[in-house]
């Protein structure tokens, strides 16, 4: 998705070189050299996420995340750490601060925006693309919105979801128990039986605009969803 990242960064080179990066994904870049500029840029809004260097002048990196954590207003915005500390206490220390991920300098662009991408998709699934198309079937997450050939699939939050979660990771199988986990959350004591339910409605929601056969049934397996149109099974 494009989202709206603060990159807190003392020196101007790498600084300058994340948020090109940043902005050539399609990212709105806000940018700080120190803890006090960053805390003032939250203060305006709310990041979706926060990159943020380890070692910084007056407050340090990871007391500011700390800070962040803290904070009721912040503490739950997803953060990266970015440090040429490579030692694994010091990954340790900053990921019982509470960062979601770790990112140890020289690093590439393709890194650091693969692993936003998962840090996003993690905190939040259905928001992780700006759009999915597969087989005719377009995905607009940023709209939650789902079309084909024009046409407006209307579909509840769950199956949003599964749809999601099936189009970001077309091809594959998955079973009733791995799809209760990736869509409803290990968290959540339901039925196995309840993927089916969902599945139904999925189906019936895209045979509206003829694409119900791309969510396909593998018998004694699962579910996939496949960019072959097929009569749908199950």
């Amino acid at each position: 998705m494009a989202a709206t990242i603060l990159v807190v960064e003392d020196e101007p080179a790498i600084q300058d070189l994340i948020s090109y990066s940043l902005r050539q994904a399609r990212h709105n870049v806000f940018s700080a050299r120190n803890a006090e500029e960053a805390m003032e840029i939250i203060n305006d809004a709310l990041p979706d996420l926060v990159l943020l260097d380890w070692m910084l002048p007056g407050m340090s990196g990871i007391e500011f995340a700390r800070v962040l954590r803290r904070t009721a207003r912040t503490k739950t915005i997803p953060i990266i750490m970015l440090t040429a500390r490579a030692e694994e206490g010091d990954k340790v220390a900053g990921l019982e601060i509470g960062a979601d991920d770790y990112i140890t300098k020289p690093f590439s662009p393709r890194e650091m925006l693969a692993r936003i991408k998962a840090v996003l998709r993690r905190r939040s699934p259905e928001a992780a693309d700006d759009m999915v198309e597969i087989g005719g079937l377009h995905l607009d997450s940023a709209a939650h919105r789902v079309t084909a050939d024009g046409n407006e699939v209307v579909l509840g939050p769950t199956e949003f979801r599964l749809l999601h979660f099936l189009m970001t990771h077309a091809e594959r199988v998955y079973s009733r128990s791995q799809l209760l986990d990736q869509v409803w959350g290990d968290h959540v004591f339901v039925e196995d039986r309840t993927v089916d339910v969902h599945i139904r409605r999925l189906r019936k929601a895209l045979e509206t605009v003829s694409k119900d056969g791309l969510v396909q049934t593998v018998r004694g397996s699962g579910y996939r969803l496949s960019a072959v149109l097929t009569a749908s099974m199950g």
